[in-house]
């Protein structure tokens, strides 16, 4: 009898989940498994299997690529925020006639002790900061520190935490520290204490990774400027763990 074709999965990445999503297939001899990387990140973790970096050119790049190399399933496993790549997902299967998932790992839960304030932009979440604070620990990552570039929030000082070093422009009055999750409550707990932090802002990523933030600034009741994630796009089904999304693969 003949050996039937792998079933050729493109996983666009750059997540924690995308990565464990590729793990979990790349064991598997039914599956062939392509990760498409954006590039943004400088040195990025490779997960196993094939990986090609770059953008498509659009959703109908996108889409010719996935006719060109027999794409039968597409996951979007993009971050959270990463609202276009998501938009150009769903157009893109739409063009080639290709099955969508989205990996989203959920959002983070207020819990008692948190004093947020949600927001559902990086420019909201500035207009708020200086009536909550004045020294700010940004951790919304190095895209969009223009919104924190106003005129208004020059007194304020900001600490800004993203994998890659941010390009201007940004806070007046800001120290860039340039590091990687997971991170550990302890270290979160003394990175508030040494730089005398007294306001969080953040966005809703969720996950476990930098989750510890978020309870270190409970512990000194500092408040926390919270982001909203923007919705996946209408009629796309979503998957909260690598595991479903396997169990998606599987059923093709």
């Amino acid at each position: 009898m003949p050996v039937p074709a792998a079933v050729r999965v493109l996983v666009l990445g750059g997540t924690t989940e995308a990565r464990r999503l590729a793990e979990s297939l790349a064991g598997d001899r039914s599956v062939r498994v392509t990760t498409s990387l954006a590039g943004r990140v400088a040195a990025p973790r490779l997960p196993p299997g094939e990986v090609r970096i770059g953008g498509f050119g659009g959703p109908e790049g996108l889409a010719a690529w996935m006719r060109e190399h027999d794409v039968d399933a597409l996951i979007d496993a993009t971050h959270p925020f990463a609202a276009a790549m998501s938009r150009n997902a769903a157009e893109a299967a739409a063009l080639a006639h290709v099955p969508l998932l989205a990996l989203r790992r959920p959002g983070w839960v207020a819990q008692d002790g948190d004093h947020w304030h949600s927001t559902g932009s990086l420019a909201e979440a500035a207009g708020l900061l200086p009536a909550l604070g004045e020294r700010v620990f940004l951790t919304t990552g190095r895209m969009g520190l223009a919104a924190f570039a106003g005129a208004g929030l020059d007194a304020l000082w900001f600490l800004v935490r993203s994998v890659d070093a941010p390009e201007p422009p940004g806070p007046a009055r800001m120290e860039v520290l340039l590091d990687r999750g997971p991170f550990t409550l302890e270290g979160e707990r003394e990175l508030l204490r040494r730089h005398r932090i007294d306001l969080l802002v953040t966005k809703d990523s969720g996950g476990d990774a930098t989750a510890p933030k978020l309870t270190a600034a409970r512990e000194a009741g500092i408040p926390v400027v919270v982001v909203r994630r923007p919705p996946v796009p209408e009629g796309v089904p979503v998957a909260a763990t690598p595991d479903e999304a396997v169990e998606w693969v599987r059923r093709f």
